[in-house]
């Protein structure tokens, strides 16, 4: 019979090896040095063996015989221990699969390949391995209300109550795909409705009075950092659109002969227009040379394989003295909106539409990214001549007409 001592003193071959213990259990040593044990039996009359998991001294000799009284015990039954193993093994991956985090990371993954942003994804992945780990493990059939809401309320105690509703969001997206591929019928993210805290209205801070737009624009032009900083710091206010989507701008979607800049809106998914006007034209030309045969027109400084940072803008205009509280990154579009609405009277379904947001018509139907394209080239166009009279110090009235 096997001992501790004995087992510790075997040492790996040229070619596996089995010591035996009693009443068929043995240890099986491989040349890699793994020593794992094998129950041997006979089943309908014929010889058979099974692996038990885990190996020594994961699974002990003590726990090892106990293992093989089961197995003898399944023996005597009438049942076959590797077919029980196999079984075993299926509904264990089954569970695996099915669980709340698998069908997370699934949906996750197959979003990614429909294009859904880097930062995005990570972000995604933290809410599902972090944030909702308490419903990780879970099948997701058995996740409840009572207990996604578990979950949710530990985000609420943290007083990260913005948190909580972006997991409940994520979670009611991954119920609705595993409704969908059949691995649930209820959605209990929609039971909760209500239950959580509502978060504060924060809006991104941002300048609209012409005259303090007129002194970043100047402040944006003595700016004395890199090319690819300059260059993207001038393109934001010309084009206003979300900060990820600027940053990770590729050069194959922008046409400078037509003026036009493709991509996929990051907030809702769909096709996207910008169109630039001369000024963001010559921007672009002018940071060509640099950063042309990377794929992002504006590269890290880490590599041109990956887009400038995410707090790359942001940490230029602290530089030039605008503090968080005073004008971001996101700022841009609420410049925009502001003054294209309430100064040069552009009509808000022009505006919504060059912000990409979700807007629809009289019948619910989404727009398509064709909509309105004259109309917004020419918003686009009186907006870059008005961000440049501002910026040379011009007598910049208040235009009363509606576009269209």
């Amino acid at each position: 019979m096997l001992t501790d001592t004995k087992i510790r003193g075997l040492k790996p071959r040229a070619s596996a090896y089995r010591v035996s213990d009693a009443q068929g259990l043995c240890l099986e040593v491989r040349p890699s040095g793994a020593k794992v044990w094998r129950y041997r039996y006979r089943h309908a009359g014929k010889a058979s063996m099974v692996t038990l998991d885990p190996d020594y001294p994961a699974l002990s000799l003590t726990g090892a015989r106990a293992e093989r009284d089961r197995l003898r015990a399944l023996v005597k039954g009438g049942a076959n221990p590797a077919q029980v193993a196999r079984i075993q093994k299926a509904t264990q991956a089954e569970r695996i699969e099915n669980t709340f985090a698998a069908v997370a990371l699934e949906l996750l993954a197959k979003r990614a390949k429909e294009g859904m942003g880097a930062g995005s994804i990570l972000r995604e992945r933290r809410l599902i391995e972090k944030d909702l780990a308490d419903v990780a493990d879970l099948p997701v059939a058995d996740v409840t209300a009572p207990a996604l809401l578990g979950a949710l309320r530990k985000l609420e105690r943290r007083g990260v109550v913005e948190t909580a509703h972006r997991a409940r969001g994520l979670a009611g997206r991954v119920f609705r795909y595993a409704i969908a591929t059949g691995r649930t019928d209820r959605n209990p993210a929609a039971d909760l409705a209500g239950a959580l805290e509502q978060p504060q209205v924060r809006h991104f801070a941002s300048l609209t009075d012409p005259a303090s737009i007129a002194a970043l624009l100047r402040a944006i032009d003595g700016y004395a950092g890199s090319p690819v900083t300059i260059a993207a710091l001038r393109l934001a206010p010309l084009v206003f659109v979300r900060p990820g989507e600027l940053r990770q701008a590729c050069w194959a979607d922008i046409d400078l002969e037509t003026g036009e800049w493709r991509f996929t809106a990051s907030k809702t998914g769909t096709p996207h227009i910008v169109p630039l006007a001369p000024q963001a034209v010559a921007i672009l030309r002018e940071l060509q040379p640099l950063t042309g045969r990377s794929t992002y027109v504006f590269p890290s400084v880490r590599g041109r394989s990956r887009p400038m940072s995410e707090n790359t803008i942001n940490a230029a205009l602290r530089t030039l003295g605008f503090d968080g509280s005073t004008m971001t990154g996101h700022g841009f579009r609420a410049m925009a909106r502001t003054v294209l609405d309430e100064v040069l009277g552009f009509r808000p379904d022009y505006i919504e539409h060059q912000l990409a947001h979700a807007v629809r018509d009289p019948l619910g139907r989404a727009y398509n990214r064709t909509q309105h394209l004259p109309e917004r080239r020419r918003m686009m166009q009186a907006w870059a001549d008005y961000l440049d009279n501002l910026r040379v110090g011009g007598n910049v009235v208040a235009i009363k007409r509606k576009a269209g």
